[in-house]
């Protein structure tokens, strides 16, 4: 077998996997049903609890004004922190965190989980920095 041969191969593979993901991806969103435009997010901010799924450092550099650090490597922990009676707007910087802790939530019995379409690198409304 030549090296080209290989190396075709292994990108075909590649392809498929990151279509295989992107295809999971559409797939639960369209399940999960939740996904909004900036416009929708920023009509219902102020009645629903906004999550900031990043880190603590991004998340202090610069985050959307109002908005809570729950880190998604923390939910599972600190999901009592939220109100299942409230809508819950998330974002993050990937799209695969946002729809595991939308599923996450949803299985812990919240009704109303929305998510910001394209994350926080496409939101246009306020934001702001932490202090310290």
């Amino acid at each position: 077998m030549s090296i080209l041969v290989i190396i075709d191969t292994v990108l075909i593979i590649i392809i498929l996997g990151i279509g295989g993901v992107w295809l999971f991806n559409k797939i639960q969103a369209k399940r999960l049903g939740g996904a909004l435009t900036n416009e929708e997010f920023k009509d219902g901010m102020r009645k629903a609890q906004i999550v900031d799924l990043r880190e603590k450092q991004p998340f202090k550099r610069k985050h959307i004004d109002g908005a809570r650090n729950l880190p998604y490597t923390m939910l599972k922990y600190n999901y009592t922190e939220l109100r299942s009676d409230l809508p819950v707007y998330l974002y993050s910087d990937s799209v695969t965190v946002t729809l595991r802790a939308a599923r996450f939530l949803k299985k812990k019995g919240f009704k109303s989980i929305h998510w910001l379409d394209g994350g926080f690198e496409n939101w246009k409304g306020r934001t702001k920095a932490s202090k310290y």
